[in-house]
């Protein structure tokens, strides 16, 4: 393996990355760096999620920048603030011994004021958000004509969340003497389209296959009813006394559920969303970060960018709308040269997804069972003897209170020390386990389980309307014209697609979608079936 030496790097920056703790490169490090430094070439990346592509792109960026400019030389965009603000933050550790060199983060959520006015001092890296960037474009504080380098990072997700005409304007207006630099843990169609389009000549480089799961991940599945989904989260939680994981939920109200139900029942967690304000999620980010949280509840989107590289596990409460987004929960962990483990709690009816998702990562998932109650009592109890043989104990602060402690204990013997001693801390976990069900499945489908929060519906456009989820997304919002409103589980079909909403906004989806219509087709949405599993819709309320 390379040095840093070796990529090209100057004396400045590699005393900062020896200040920082950077001794070896990671491949993707070490087959970019020299290409970005080297040559004008655009350049097309894959790396898994957590293998440091922030260091391979800013590493030759700010070798070349001109420090001593004010202009704005390099734009990278990301897709949600979290991660913005991470790449900002490890291009300022990078660039602290470089005089002058000023990194500045935009993103939503925060004083668009303050960002003008820190843009308008003067910065030569901008790291952002697309819709904030072109907000600060359309304001004319944001000048683009002198970038030298654009980078996409994370570029298959900001397509996911539907981002393409933010990018397209964002290109539109940057010179095309420009380095482009795409990175991405996926490389989806929609990511190929973009590269075709925008990028010249573009060399490609791979540290991994493409769209491949990490190897340093193993994935696992347990295989439940949808109404024993939680208490299955909550079994292999307490089997893994030391687990420290992101549990990933489909939507805000799922994730608000799911972590006030831990909560509640006494585990050390909490929740992250976009109902958040930037500093709730900071303090919850930091909390999570110091390991004051053990289990953090998230959406996708609240999540990405989280740069936490101890997790021991990931856990898919429901797998995720597009299943190229598994690729990028997955990555959480098994980060650094760690083990990781992914895991997926579904229902007989997700299989058909996870044998997708299984083609996408090119690797098996395990069927493992849900533990009963023994096995988590075993684990717990033997953790927690464990954290009592390695207690270092502090002599000199409980000195004075053996004697009497040694005399209260008198005539009782080293077995009957011990037994009393596993009672007090375990008899009320022993209690809650007792009598605990099998609650694993045998795998038979028995119809969809309908989330009560939400109602479900049919509309007339699917694949062959050139329809996906992102589109279908947008539809909604445009026609519902209410701001929030929770989106469910969407399912595209060839003809005809699913989508779910909440409950509370039934008639004004229906009205909604009145007289509306989609390149040139009517569209009809009406309430789906309400008998489960049957699959037929309502002929009622039909616009």
């Amino acid at each position: 393996m390379s040095s840093f030496k070796d990529l090209g790097l100057s004396e400045n920056l590699l005393g900062t990355l020896l200040e920082l703790g950077y001794e070896q490169p990671t491949p993707i490090q070490e087959i970019a760096i020299p290409q970005i430094i080297n040559y004008e070439n655009d350049l097309k990346a894959f790396a898994q999620t957590g293998t440091g592509k922030t260091a391979a792109f800013s590493l030759p960026i700010l070798e070349l920048i001109d420090n001593e400019s004010y202009e704005s030389q390099a734009i990278i965009l990301s897709p949600t603030r979290e991660l913005a603000i991470q790449i900002a933050k490890n291009i300022t550790d990078f660039s602290k011994n470089i005089p002058g060199l000023k990194t500045v983060a935009v993103y939503g959520g925060a004083s668009i004021e303050d960002q003008i006015r820190t843009i308008k001092k003067g910065a030569q890296i901008i790291v952002g958000t697309p819709g904030r960037t072109v907000d600060l474009i359309n304001r004319r504080v944001l000048k683009l004509n002198s970038i030298q380098w654009l980078v996409l990072d994370e570029a298959d997700e900001m397509l996911n969340m539907g981002f393409k005409e933010e990018l397209d304007k964002i290109l539109a207006v940057t010179p095309e003497t420009k380095q482009t630099l795409l990175f991405s843990a996926t490389f989806p169609k929609e990511v190929e389209a973009i590269a075709k389009h925008y990028m010249k000549n573009a060399m490609e480089i791979s540290a991994g296959t493409k769209n491949v799961g990490a190897d340093s991940v193993s994935h696992e599945f347990y295989l439940v009813s949808d109404r024993n989904r939680y208490s299955a989260l909550k079994r292999i939680a307490d089997l893994n006394p030391n687990i420290y994981c992101i549990v990933f939920c489909r939507t805000r109200r799922e994730t608000k559920d799911v972590a006030d139900k831990l909560i509640a029942d006494g585990y050390n967690a909490d929740a992250l969303h976009g109902d958040l304000s930037q500093a709730q999620r900071d303090i919850v980010m930091q909390k999570f970060r110091n390991k004051n949280l053990q289990i953090l509840v998230a959406t996708d989107v609240a999540a990405r960018g989280l740069d936490v590289n101890d997790l021991t596990h990931v856990i898919n409460y429901k797998l995720p709308d597009q299943i190229e987004s598994y690729t990028h929960r997955s990555g959480r962990t098994g980060r650094a040269g760690k083990i990781g483990i992914s895991i997926a709690i579904i229902t007989a009816k997700e299989k058909r997804t996870l044998s997708s998702i299984e083609k996408i990562i090119n690797k098996k998932f395990e069927q493992k069972q849900v533990p009963n109650g023994r096995e988590v009592c075993k684990n717990q109890l033997y953790s927690l003897i464990d954290k009592v043989h390695d207690i270092e104990v502090n002599e000199k602060e409980i000195k004075e209170y053996l004697p009497d402690i040694y005399e209260k204990l008198e005539g009782l013997s080293r077995e009957e020390l011990i037994q009393r001693f596993v009672s007090l801390e375990f008899n009320q976990f022993l209690s809650y386990y007792e009598n605990t069900q099998d609650i694993n499945e045998d795998g038979s489908s028995k119809g969809r389980q309908p989330d009560a929060n939400f109602e479900r519906f049919y509309i007339n456009l699917g694949k062959k309307d050139k329809i996906n989820a992102t589109k279908l997304i947008g539809l909604i919002n445009e026609n519902l014209k209410v701001r929030n409103v929770e989106i469910g589980k969407i399912e595209i079909l060839n003809n005809f697609s699913f989508f779910e909403i909440d409950k509370n906004y039934l008639d004004q989806t229906l009205e909604g979608f009145k007289r509306t219509s989609y390149n040139g087709r009517n569209i009809i949405v009406e309430q789906a079936g309400s008998k489960k599993g049957s699959g037929k819709r309502k002929k009622t309320k039909r616009y």
